[in-house]
């Protein structure tokens, strides 16, 4: 399944370059506005938690058929998310970039762009939108990539959030001026989500490494193992996208 996503995300990068180049991006009225501090968000005290904008995904097909992307993200900040979180993907998880914007126009929180982000231009894509901060996905990237797209994102005023699912992942990711690790985890070849991967995963980081565990978080009793073992955040989607009320499912974990 991700081969298959980035081989599309390359065919798909081709056509946006054309659609909107560079100089189209860096004149967008969003590009030049202030950024929120997404690391900082997460490191404020209590539970935090990036709540997810998800109309669909590769492993669930259609999630929320009543998606109105802003009214959730405001939804989210109202329960007090301490982020959130927007697809901007098209053909797998049915977002948006143009939801990305709308969602930023409309809360005061920083906001995440998820994606599969590999290429240079994804970061003046994000920043022209209004990303926050973005994912980058260590799985689909070396270590050197990583290490270029990290400091261009804090170039450009924006965090990234680096994800790893493996020990190998998490060598390739040192060295690379992380500020923010994602532990996923959902195996993104198989899609299979095991929580005691990120348990495992979490004694390879430094003690005091900003982390934020993802995928298969579904109660409060789950955020609490990994609170146990000193994590803060955590990014959830699915969980809160099912819910008849995704504000009232985030308040509900918030307690």
């Amino acid at each position: 399944m991700l081969q298959t996503i980035i081989d599309h995300k390359v065919q798909e990068l081709e056509t946006r370059r054309r659609a909107r180049p560079l100089t189209a991006l860096r004149d967008a009225p969003l590009f030049a506005a202030a950024r929120r501090d997404f690391a900082a968000a997460l490191r404020a005290p209590g539970r935090r938690i990036i709540a997810e904008v998800k109309r669909a995904s590769p492993s669930r097909g259609r999630i929320c058929e009543d998606f109105d992307p802003v009214a959730i993200a405001a939804g989210y900040a109202a329960a007090g998310a301490a982020a959130v979180s927007v697809l901007t993907d098209e053909r797998f998880f049915e977002g948006s970039l143009d939801d990305l914007t709308a969602v930023r126009e409309r809360i005061t929180i920083p906001v995440l762009r998820k994606d599969f982000l590999f290429e240079p231009y994804h970061l003046y894509e994000a920043r022209a939108a209004g990303a926050d901060a973005f994912l980058l996905i260590a799985a689909i990237l070396t270590a050197e990539h990583l290490r270029e797209l990290v400091a261009l994102g804090a170039e450009l005023g924006m965090t990234a959030l680096v994800e790893v699912h493996t020990v190998e992942q998490i060598e390739r990711a040192r060295g690379a001026g992380v500020q923010v690790w994602g532990i996923n985890n959902r195996d993104l070849d198989t899609l299979e989500v095991q929580l005691e991967t990120g348990l495992e995963l979490l004694r390879l980081l430094p003690a005091d490494a900003t982390v934020v565990i993802e995928s298969g978080l579904r109660t409060r009793d789950d955020l609490a193992r990994f609170e146990a073992a000193g994590v803060r955040a955590f990014l959830v989607g699915e969980t809160l996208m099912r819910a008849p009320d995704p504000a009232a499912a985030l308040r509900t974990l918030l307690q």
